[in-house]
């Protein structure tokens, strides 16, 4: 008895992917209509019969979206950068105002989040959010496409992710923070923050600054202290720096609670910002309007993020074009940084 074809078996003789396959027969708008005649001819040579309990499962709607959020350190209980708070509030109205009923969750990298979710009915499709490094579980990533679960991901650009993503454009957040600090006359900096590629929105931020150095001839003029986006990091991280000679004399932090937690070390030290060092930050969080002096900071707009996070998925649940976005940074000038000697 000749064997039942599967969506592999197509797969191997188009040379794509099971997940390519997957969302050509359920005519996903992610696959060119050339790809997607090919699989259809295949499909239909194999004499391939979808399984059609499964595709009337997957065809049930629960008008709701499921928010994955990964769990950060935090000062209080909330394990939630406050950053993605701001973004929480987005979503959940843009949520409501589509119509959709929203789903939090709190995920890590040891649950099943990958395979609980879509197809159990329990939600229409996926947002991620605060998973930074996304090849940590790009495997799970994968898993979602050739389940042809529908998910976007917030996050760093790249040409490689799965899935939809929607993102800031951290290079030139971190490029237009250096300049302004250049401008004001600044000549000597430190960068405080994780720079690997296991930290892809902070390594777009440092290649900002870096660039901006480059492009004045101050690339020589530069220290790096790695930090993870906390105040107790940012602290630990400017220590170390004060034991450095000469002191920069401004400071470009990859995010505002890494700038709070420097806040702390330099007043300790004794040094006034921005009279004997500058100080800068990323993020915009609330909490940075308040530091003394105010820092100044680059903006990600959270309630644009919440709206192109919840329009984009949705779009795919009714398969329909999307592609990834990359919003624009937006310099905010605050008190922290005036010109040396001020």
């Amino acid at each position: 008895m000749k064997e039942k074809a599967t969506s592999f078996d197509i797969a191997h003789r188009a040379g794509v992917s099971q997940s390519t396959v997957s969302r050509a027969l359920n005519n996903s708008p992610l696959v060119s209509q050339e790809t997607r005649d090919k699989i259809v001819e295949i499909a239909r040579e194999l004499n391939y019969q979808v399984d059609k309990n499964a595709s009337n499962l997957r065809k049930q709607k629960s008008n709701t979206l499921a928010l994955l959020l990964f769990e950060d350190p935090t000062t209080d209980d909330s394990l939630i950068n406050p950053f993605f708070l701001s973004m929480l509030g987005s979503i959940t109205r843009a949520s409501a105002s589509q119509g959709y009923d929203l789903l939090v969750s709190f995920q890590n990298m040891k649950s099943d989040w990958h395979a609980e979710y879509e197809d159990s009915n329990k939600a229409d499709g996926i947002i991620l959010l605060g998973y930074g490094d996304y090849s940590s579980y790009r495997y799970k990533l994968d898993q979602l496409e050739e389940q042809g679960t529908h998910f976007v991901r917030w996050g760093a650009q790249d040409n490689e992710h799965p899935g939809v993503n929607i993102g800031c454009d951290n290079y030139q957040g971190g490029f237009d923070i250096t300049t302004h600090l250049i401008n004001l006359g600044y000549k000597t900096f430190a960068f405080i923050g994780d720079n690997s590629v296991d930290a892809p929105e902070f390594s777009a931020r440092y290649q900002g600054f870096i660039n901006a150095l480059s492009n004045n001839g101050l690339a020589d003029n530069l220290q790096q202290f790695a930090a993870h986006s906390t105040e107790a990091s940012g602290y630990a991280a400017t220590q170390q720096m004060l034991n450095v000679s000469p002191l920069p004399r401004a400071v470009v932090c990859a995010s505002d609670l890494i700038a709070v937690g420097a806040y702390d070390a330099l007043r300790e030290a004794g040094l006034r910002v921005p009279e004997d060092i500058a100080l800068v930050g990323y993020d915009n969080i609330p909490i940075s309007a308040y530091t003394t002096p105010a820092l100044t900071t680059v903006k990600q707009n959270t309630t644009l993020a919440g709206e192109l996070l919840v329009n984009t998925l949705i779009k795919a649940i009714n398969k329909e074009p999307v592609s990834d976005y990359l919003m624009p940074a937006e310099l905010i000038v605050r008190r922290s940084c005036g010109a040396p000697g001020q």
